[in-house]
């Protein structure tokens, strides 16, 4: 070969090793020490061996203030590329906090933008691994214009493909706003933080003292914010995170999710079922065990498990297909709606809705919860966004009623009414405007005054109350419900819905969007 090709050889060659070796091997080591990985280990480790081709391998930045141009790393701490997961096709960037502490500059931007047009236009997820400083303060306006331009296309990409954001370290400022507009955020416990303002600046306005982990931490953000959908304790258990998330949801909106061989059987029923709910209505059980028995093999992703609590939201598999599960949870609060739980479950359904995932709502509400904090806190607006995407849901809705069904929350939490598709009462399901005794003292609040035995004739107006409206019958004879099932029975009656729902198409009027109560 000519000798001029073989020094082009060896000086790709020496690029290509500065690519990989990002910032230093010093620097690789200090981020080792954290406890994180490097953005390559985290790629490798994300996708299918071998599949991963990254694109602008060689890209610098622009920036020629203040020194900046004698400092070019290759990559200009951004890799961006094409890989798969499952054999299914993503596309993926990553921030390396080695190269500049991964700040955003011009050069990074475009790469993430062109990546991002490309997901969209071969109708693919894609995957962005944080880890930065935030923008680039030598570039100026210049990086926060890059910002700006992910955000818009994050919008554009917004129900078409999904997007999943990993906070592997820190994102602050202006950078949290693309991951709050992606479909699912995942966080890794001591080692990442998000916030817009960050301890200094608070300190320094507010006076308040506040360390990154309290401010924004996955604890954080995973209990009190809700801007955290799952946490992980490493980069490692992040990772499989998001593919066991992708195996959910399909790869743009057009297709269905992604069905695997079923291995437990579909006619499989749960004696057990027969006996969960309590005698007493006032005793708590745990829908978890519910869920479990129904979906396959008792495999369940929940979604922000740790956020209110009183909802239950999360990704299963019936009969190998996925589906959405909604249910309120007896253990906490009795399962009452409040305005956190109204909007985890509304955004948790739209995410669903657009991804043609089927939901399953299990239901078991006694209600909005009253109260001061909750009417000044908005639940008016915010339950009615829970209600919003119930209504605004074209995907199949199957409604299993367990116990109670009282009062609004009835007809918020999929009720036929607002086009459930399918359903269903246990015997122990109580469909009324209000609970027994509240209803009690109610109607009969001056014959209750006038009794000499006002405890007595409570009781057994409380019971006739029941004998007339805690059962399904009522309802299921008005067309409310379209059977009460046996609860053994609950996974097979669910199969067989949606099988029978599978070819479902509602189109919505014409219109350029809802207005939801935002």
């Amino acid at each position: 070969m000519p000798d001029d090709f073989n020094a082009k050889l060896k000086r790709l060659e020496e690029l290509r090793q500065q690519a990989l070796l990002g910032g230093g091997q010093a620097r690789i080591d200090r981020i080792h020490a954290s406890a994180r990985l490097t953005a390559r280990e985290r790629i490798h480790l994300l996708l299918d061996e071998g599949s991963f081709q990254e694109t602008g391998v060689f890209v610098t930045h622009r920036c020629s203030e203040l020194g900046m141009e004698r400092n070019k790393p290759v990559g200009d701490g951004m890799i961006t590329g094409v890989g798969r997961i499952d054999n299914r096709q993503v596309y993926v960037f990553a921030q390396d906090f080695t190269v500049f502490g991964g700040s955003m500059s011009e050069a990074n931007a475009l790469k993430v933008c062109r990546l991002m047009d490309q997901a969209l236009e071969n109708g693919c997820p894609v995957l962005g691994l944080n880890d930065s400083g935030g923008a680039r303060i030598q570039e100026g306006v210049k990086s926060l214009a890059g910002y700006a331009e992910i955000f818009w296309r994050n919008t554009q990409a917004s129900g078409v493909i999904p997007q999943i954001s990993a906070i592997l370290g820190p994102c602050a400022g202006g950078a949290v706003y693309s991951p709050a507009i992606t479909d699912f955020t995942l966080m890794v416990d001591k080692t990442s933080y998000m916030f817009v303002t960050g301890p200094n600046v608070i300190k320094m306005v507010t006076n308040e003292e506040v360390t990154s982990e309290q401010l924004g931490g996955a604890e954080t953000h995973s209990t009190k914010s809700g801007v955290a959908h799952l946490m992980a304790a490493t980069d490692q258990d992040c990772l499989l995170l998001i593919r066991r998330l992708l195996s959910f949801l399909p790869q743009n909106n057009l297709e269905e999710p992604p069905r695997r061989p079923p291995v437990d059987r579909p006619d499989r029923a749960d004696p057990a079922l027969n006996s969960i709910v309590p005698d007493d209505p006032r005793r708590p059980y745990d829908m978890h065990e519910v869920i479990r028995s129904v979906v396959d093999e008792g495999d369940f992703l929940e979604i922000q498990p740790r956020y209110a609590t009183n909802i239950i939201c999360g990704f299963a598999r019936l009969d190998g297909m996925p589906v959405g599960v909604v249910a309120n949870q007896p253990r906490v609060n009795a399962g009452v709606l409040d305005i956190a739980s109204s909007l985890k479950a509304a955004r948790f359904i739209r995410t669903c809705d657009c991804f043609n995932v089927p939901l399953v709502t299990f239901e078991d509400v006694p209600g909005f919860l009253p109260g001061t904090e909750q009417e000044f806190g908005g639940i008016i607006k915010h339950g009615a966004k829970l209600l919003y995407a119930y209504c605004e849901a074209t995907v199949p809705k199957l409604t299993v009623i367990t116990r109670k069904a009282y009062g609004g929350a009835y007809d918020v939490m999929s009720s036929k009414h607002i086009r459930g598709d399918w359903n269903v009462g246990w015997p122990t399901a109580e469909l009324a405007v209000m609970g027994p005794e509240g209803a009690v003292n109610i109607l009969y609040r001056d014959d209750l005054k006038a009794a000499p035995d006002a405890d007595a004739l409570r009781r057994r107006l409380i019971d006739e109350y029941n004998a007339t409206y805690a059962n399904p019958f009522v309802a299921a004879g008005l067309g409310y419900l379209d059977d009460i099932i046996e609860p053994a029975q609950t996974r097979p009656q669910l199969i067989q819905a949606l099988h029978n729902l599978r070819n479902k198409r509602q189109v919505a009027p014409p219109k350029k969007h809802g207005n939801i109560p935002l």
